[in-house]
């Protein structure tokens, strides 16, 4: 069921963004027609805000779908982004995409799991300024170690979707039983980052919820 108040807020942001960008129009028109998952549009103003007052060099992003954060990022910073995605429908559209966009000198796509991605990063010794994480939800606690990993002191983690449309909040009992692992998985996440002596971290009602981490050590 649609949260009219949320979709009612969400609209009139949208408004005061306008159509100036004609290209992330078109991908976010291309995403509501093909129900592919993006960033929404007070998440992105968020992001580009974020990026603003950060200013970052380097930018992993888990999670490209089909490259419409990545060229939000791109936009809104002088960053390298390296971003990851594992769906292959969507890993030429992505690909096309930024390609089209005019940033593929600062964009990398690299086609793999996650997973296998962030340990061959972290073998190689790299770490990043920003990490967003928008991928598969059930997944964030699992490789949270390994992002921690790739943060240096003063590194930004943000999380996507951490509310899962207010159900986090809710008793596990109340959640179909095909979804009850992603829902205990990503409050386990919550509690994780709330409470790792490592992280300074928040939870903002942004979109569908995210989290902004900061690494302190």
């Amino acid at each position: 069921m649609i949260n009219t108040d949320a979709y009612r807020i969400s609209e009139y942001l949208h408004s005061l963004e306008g159509d100036a960008d004609t290209f992330l129009a078109e991908l976010r028109s291309y995403a509501a027609e093909h129900e592919v998952p993006i960033i929404r549009i007070e998440t992105e103003s968020f992001i580009r805000t974020l990026l603003k007052l950060i200013r970052p060099r380097h930018i992993l992003e888990i999670g490209a779908a089909i490259g419409y954060s990545s060229v939000v990022m791109a936009k809104a910073s002088d960053a390298d982004i390296l971003t990851i995605e594992n769906y292959d429908k969507r890993i030429p559209i992505a690909e096309a995409n930024i390609a089209r966009s005019g940033y593929s000198d600062r964009i990398r796509l690299v086609a793999d799991d996650a997973g296998k991605v962030l340990n061959t990063l972290k073998a190689e010794g790299r770490v990043f300024d920003m990490i967003f994480l928008d991928a598969a939800k059930g997944q964030y606690p699992v490789w949270l170690p390994d992002i921690k990993a790739l943060m240096h002191e003063g590194s930004v983690l943000l999380a996507d979707n951490v509310l899962q449309e207010g159900t986090v909040t809710e008793s596990r009992f109340t959640i179909p039983r095909r979804e009850r692992t992603t829902h205990e998985r990503m409050r386990d996440f919550l509690y994780t980052i709330k409470h790792d002596e490592q992280l300074e971290s928040s939870v903002l009602n942004i979109g569908d919820g995210v989290s902004l981490s900061v690494r302190l050590q």
